[in-house]
């Protein structure tokens, strides 16, 4: 098949990969002068630095995009770390790491020793934990927040565990998440094993991660269309589609329609007026985004050892040293980027109001903030970075199979059986190519397996 895949954010590159993979011929629409989507890097005109628009981070029980980075070759461009630093105000630090225990009592012992919670409060959270081992309900109806009342979680523990892992996680705050995405968080990363837990930081800019799957395409015969913005598509009279971009038009057998929710609604009314219009624009109008903001700054000096850690009882909710974990960066002295996940509360504020706010907070952990100079600073605002997992939303979750023959959704949000992150956006781009491949009479499969349960996991299926 000729096959249009318009969007190159994860979606997009995915089914690009799997389907040029296959053999059919994929052209690739992106309307920006880089692929990555919401995970992309560029120049910043204030600093000359390259800067990604954001911190992405995966983890183990990630096997899709684990799949990706392997497929393009990118897989050794992932740090991976056992050890997670949990940072009170005062630069008291606990940390959170695997045991030679067996799942899921692997990180029972360092989380034991978390000084940051008192007995009670981890007694009440290892409780809450183990309502997740059997996995996650599949009702999406009820929001986290009512299951954090009903099963009578600490105030304190609310504040310094479960917000701080899903906020960051989700990025959503807990009364607007879904128990069932929350506890497959729960399950997957802290149950399942330490494998499935490890926490892994691209250590090259994101436009270069993922610039090298759009070389994959293109080696395998496929096209890269930067700059190029898809204004419609139409039915021919031959079963193919017409795409239109500008005075341009591509003839295609198939159509990958991989955009955030929000270019999809923008996009529909350029789509064939029918009831399969109609009933998706009933479903994304129950969508909602939430915001986060970057915050990126460079010292003459460092500020820290430490190349990550999570900041309790902060607006900022983690902290990444991007000079120790991009090794070609040598700087002389330290390139921080503070990350704050559902930053509604900063998106009307001005940059050197969110600069000034980052460098008192940063001060409270990290005293040597207060010594050294801040030689440049940056701030980015992806107002609308994710979709929100929303009690209820998966109702409204679209699969990649439309009414429309042979035009395909992909993007986080459809429905993937995961939350909005990278590996749901990799996923829904694999569920497209494996149903256009369907839609050409043939059935492959691109999903790969989850990591199986380790330990007294296995019990559990």
């Amino acid at each position: 098949m000729k096959v249009a895949v318009v969007g190159a954010g994860l979606a997009g590159l995915a089914a690009g990969c799997a389907l040029s993979n296959a053999g059919h011929s994929v052209k690739l629409f992106e309307r920006r002068p880089y692929v990555g989507g919401r995970a992309s890097s560029y120049e910043h005109p204030g600093t000359d630095e390259v800067i990604d628009n954001c911190q992405h981070v995966l983890v183990g029980c990630c096997t899709n995009l684990i799949d990706l980075y392997r497929r393009s070759g990118v897989a050794e461009q992932i740090r991976w770390y056992d050890r997670i630093s949990f940072m009170e105000p005062g630069g008291r630090r606990s940390v959170l790491s695997p045991s030679p225990l067996p799942a899921p009592l692997h990180t029972s012992l360092s989380f034991l020793h978390l000084e940051a919670l008192t007995l009670n409060e981890k007694t009440a959270v290892g409780r809450g934990l183990m309502s997740f081992v059997r996995g996650a309900p599949a009702d999406d109806r009820e929001s986290f927040a009512e299951w954090l009342v009903r099963h009578r979680q600490p105030q304190r523990a609310i504040d310094r565990f479960w917000r701080p892992v899903l906020v960051s996680a989700l990025n959503e705050e807990v009364d607007k998440i879904s128990v069932k995405y929350a506890a497959q968080v729960f399950h997957d990363s802290f149950l399942a094993s330490p494998e499935a837990g490890r926490m892994g930081i691209p250590a090259i800019p994101l436009s270069d991660l993922y610039g090298k799957c759009a070389d994959y395409i293109r080696a395998r015969g496929g096209e890269v269309l930067l700059r190029t913005s898809v204004d419609g598509v139409a039915a021919e009279g031959d079963g193919t589609w017409r795409v239109s971009s500008g005075e341009a038009e591509h003839r295609a057998d198939a159509v990958v329609l991989a955009l955030s929710f929000g270019a999809m609604q923008r996009l529909l009314p350029q789509l064939p007026a029918d009831e399969v219009r109609n009933d998706l624009e009933t479903k994304l109008a129950h969508f909602e985004s939430s915001p986060i903001t970057g915050i990126h700054l460079w010292f003459d000096r460092e500020v820290t050892t430490l190349d990550h850690a999570v900041l309790l009882d902060s607006t900022i909710q983690w902290m990444f040293q991007k000079s120790r974990i991009q090794p070609q960066r040598h700087a002389d002295g330290s390139y921080l980027e503070l990350v704050v996940s559902a930053s509604r509360s900063l998106v009307n504020m001005q940059r050197q109001e969110i600069i000034d706010l980052a460098m008192s907070e940063l001060a409270t952990f990290f005293p040597l903030v207060k010594e050294a100079k801040l030689e440049k600073a940056a701030v980015v605002k992806e107002v609308h970075a994710t979709f929100s997992c929303t009690p209820g939303l998966d109702a409204f979750r679209p699969a990649a199979e439309t009414g429309w023959p042979r035009i395909f959704l992909a993007g986080d949000w459809t429905a993937t059986g995961w939350p909005a992150t990278m590996e749901g956006a990799v996923r829904s781009g694999y569920l497209a190519a494996e149903a256009a491949t369907r839609a050409a009479g043939a059935e492959q499969r691109f999903l790969v397996p989850d990591l199986a349960p380790q330990g007294f996991m296995r019990l559990f299926g």
